[in-house]
């Protein structure tokens, strides 16, 4: 049995971290895994929306630290870039990611959490960025993609720190975006995976880089890139259906195309 359990069903995909003996920790042979699971996600057309959680007390308690203790400086940067490299797999995907963060989500497994595009939490859920505390820094993206999510003054409060804050607290400085009684978490993720999974696949992704390029291009070329997108859209059978639909008061039935 791997450390991934992935499950697929009417759109959406549900893929659970399944180390809990190690707190759902991030070994190479985990990464390899997971980078796996997202390529065959990303591939997959039947595809529109994901839920990433984790299996007993944590989502994802970490990198492996008996691991972290046998780097030197290249194979210490080597292992950061690919780890980058996953989030970044993540970060990109057509797919909307949902991370349903059911318990510890701790130095990379805030990272993987970071890298998804929507986060709910349990009640239970603990987060933050420990690296300090080891003599080391964020390095799957968190030092990049925490001041991106919360602001520049608490990403180096939590990282500077070192410190764990609750659920409650992730809501309040915008680091998840809902947060629920433990037995409601996945319930929620999956009507929300739900309802992402009716819209257009297309336009998904669409939306998805365009809101990226937000943070990372001058506002001029964004607006460009956006009104690129939409008439790219504008081509497609998707769209019409859309459209179409709207104005005959049905549903629409996307197909991706």
């Amino acid at each position: 049995m791997g450390s991934i359990n992935l499950e697929k069903r009417d759109g959406i995909a549900i893929a659970r971290m399944s180390r809990p003996e190690k707190l759902n920790a991030m070994d190479a042979g985990v990464l390899d895994e997971l980078e796996a699971t997202v390529d065959g996600i990303n591939r997959d057309p039947s595809i529109v929306s994901v839920i990433l959680t984790g299996e007993g007390k944590a989502f994802v308690a970490g990198a492996d630290i008996s691991e972290l203790a046998q780097l030197d400086g290249k194979s210490g940067y080597e292992k950061m870039r690919r780890g980058q490299r996953l989030m970044d797999k993540i970060e990109s995907s057509p797919k909307v990611w949902i991370a349903a963060i059911n318990g510890y989500a701790l130095g990379g497994g805030l990272e993987l959490a970071l890298a998804c595009d929507i986060r709910l939490a349990s009640e239970k859920a603990r987060m933050g960025q420990p690296e300090v505390n080891l003599g080391i820094i964020p390095g799957y993206g968190g030092t990049q993609r925490l001041v991106r999510n919360t602001g520049i003054g608490w990403a180096k409060y939590l990282i500077l720190s070192g410190r764990m804050i609750t659920a409650s607290e992730a809501l309040a400085i915008g680091l998840v975006q809902g947060v629920y009684p433990d037995e409601e978490l996945m319930p929620k993720a999956e009507e929300l995976a739900k309802e992402i999974a009716s819209k257009g696949p297309l336009a998904l992704a669409a939306a998805k880089r365009s809101i990226y390029n937000a943070v990372n291009m001058p506002m001029e070329e964004g607006l460009e890139e956006e009104a690129r997108l939409f008439g790219e859209l504008c081509e497609t059978a998707d769209s019409k259906e859309g459209l179409t639909a709207f104005l005959e008061k049905r549903k629409a039935e996307f197909k991706g195309q």
